[in-house]
C-alpha cells in the first residue's frame, strides 16, 4: 500500500466490504524468474491529449479553434481502427525506417493506452455536482465498441492535468477529481463480485496506478506521473517500487505511461523576469520537479524499462532519450496523432503517425527500433 493510509477505511476500501483484495501477486519476483518469463508479441497503440470538450450546450471556451472538436476524434478513431491489416512502414519521412518489422502485416492492437488529458475540463462539469459531459463524450468514443464512432481495441485509460487540476465548487471542490478517478477504477479494478472491462493485475487503491502484462512484457499506468501530490493525489512511488520488484524482478522488459515527459514544455520553471513559465525560469516548476523526476528514476533503477510514454504537449511529435530512457510522445490525439508499438523477445518498434483523413488515413513521421536482450 502507499503511504500515508489513513487507520480508517477509506470510500474505495468500502465499495469491496469485507471480499477482500482483488488482485494479489501470485508469484514474487525470484518465482517468476524460475518459471521462466513467458514469450512477448505484443502490438498496441499509445494516445493522448483527447481533450474532449463537449458540454451540455457546445463547446467549452476556445476548443473550436483549438480543433478539440468531436470531428477531429472520430478523424482519429478511424485512423486507430485501420491500422491491423496495414505493413509496417519501409520508408518514414522519406528515408528507410530502420524497423525490425518493416513490411510485416500490422496486427491487431492488443489495447489502446491514454496517455492524460482525456478531458479538457475535469470531465466537464458544470456548476454542480453531476455527470461529466466531456467524460461522456470520452467514453463514447474512447471506450471498445462496435462501428465507426468508437475504438475497436481496448482502452487503458490515464489522467492528466486537465482531468485532475480542475477544482469544483467549495461545498464539492474533489467532485471532478473524484469522478475521473472512479471512471479509472471502474474500468480496471478488479474486485471480488466485479470484472471491469479492461482489469489490471495490480491496482493501488490510493493513487489509482495500475499494472498489467502482455506475455512477458510488464505495462504500468501512472497518470501524470508516479509520485505526484498535487491536488490530493498520493504518491505513487511505494507502490511502483513494489509492483515492479513483484513482477518485474526477473528482468522482463516494462513500459511506463504517464503524462509529463522530459521536454521542454513539461519541465518549465517560472521564470520572475519574464512573468511567465519557460525552460529557463529559476523558479519554481510549472508540472514537475527535478526532485520529482529523480525520485521515479531511483525508483526505476535495476530495472528494464524499454520505453516511457507520454503526453502533455500537444503539436510536436518527438522521440528523445533522457535520463538513460527512451522516450515517445506523439502529437495529440485531437491531432490525429498515435504511436504504434511492437515489442517482442527480440525488437521493440515505434512508429509515430497522424490521421490525415476522414477514411482512416494516415502518415507516419517518426520511426524507432532497437533490439531486447532477454530478462
Amino acid at each position: 500500500m502507499s503511504a500515508g493510509k489513513p487507520s480508517l477505511p477509506t470510500r474505495r476500501e468500502l465499495l469491496v466490504g469485507g471480499l477482500g483484495m482483488a488482485v494479489l501477486p501470485l508469484l514474487g519476483g525470484t518465482d517468476r524468474a524460475r518459471a521462466g518469463t513467458p514469450k512477448i508479441d505484443a502490438t498496441f497503440v499509445f494516445t493522448n491529449d483527447v481533450h474532449a470538450c463537449r458540454m451540455a450546450s457546445g463547446l467549452s471556451p476556445n476548443c473550436e479553434q483549438e480543433g478539440k472538436t468531436d470531428a477531429n476524434l472520430l478523424r482519429h478513431i478511424a485512423a486507430l481502427n485501420r491500422l491491423p491489416g496495414r505493413k509496417w512502414p519501409a520508408k518514414v519521412g522519406g528515408k528507410p525506417s530502420g524497423l525490425a518489422g518493416t513490411g510485416r502485416k500490422i496486427a491487431t492492437p492488443l489495447g489502446v493506452i491514454v496517455g492524460g488529458d482525456m478531458t479538457d475540463d475535469g470531465g466537464g462539469q458544470v456548476t454542480a455536482p453531476s455527470e461529466g459531459t466531456q467524460l461522456l463524450q470520452f467514453s463514447h468514443r474512447y471506450q471498445q465498441g462496435m462501428g465507426p464512432d468508437r475504438v475497436h481495441f481496448p482502452v487503458y485509460a490515464g489522467l492528466g492535468n486537465h482531468d485532475l487540476d480542475q477544482d469544483g465548487p467549495p461545498q464539492h471542490v474533489d467532485w471532478y477529481r473524484r469522478e475521473m478517478r472512479d471512471y479509472i477504477q471502474i474500468n480496471h479494478r478488479p474486485s471480488v463480485i466485479f470484472k471491469p472491462p479492461v482489469p489490471a493485475t495490480n491496482y493501488d487503491l490510493d493513487s489509482d496506478n495500475y499494472s498489467w502484462d502482455w506475455g512477458g512484457l510488464h505495462l504500468v499506468q501512472t497518470h501524470r506521473f508516479a509520485g505526484d501530490t498535487a491536488k490530493g493525489a498520493v504518491s505513487s512511488l511505494p507502490w511502483l517500487k513494489n509492483d515492479l520488484a513483484t513482477y518485474a524482478g526477473d528482468g522482463r522488459p516494462v513500459i511506463l505511461f504517464q503524462h509529463y515527459g522530459w521536454d521542454p514544455f513539461s519541465i518549465e520553471k517560472w521564470d520572475p523576469a519574464a512573468q511567465r513559465f519557460d525552460d529557463d525560469g529559476p523558479g519554481q516548476p510549472h508540472w514537475w520537479s527535478e526532485a520529482d523526476r529523480q525520485a521515479l528514476l531511483a525508483v526505476l533503477s535495476g530495472y528494464n524499462v524499454i520505453g516511457v510514454f507520454h503526453g502533455h504537449q500537444h503539436e510536436t511529435a518527438m522521440i528523445y532519450h533522457r535520463d538513460g530512457l527512451d522516450i515517445f510522445k506523439p502529437k495529440a490525439a485531437f491531432m490525429g496523432g498515435f504511436g504504434l508499438v511492437h515489442v517482442t523477445d527480440r525488437y521493440m518498434d515505434v512508429v509515430l503517425g497522424q490521421a490525415v483523413g476522414n477514411e482512416g488515413e494516415v502518415m507516419f513521421t517518426d520511426a524507432f527500433s532497437k533490439p531486447l536482450k532477454a530478462g
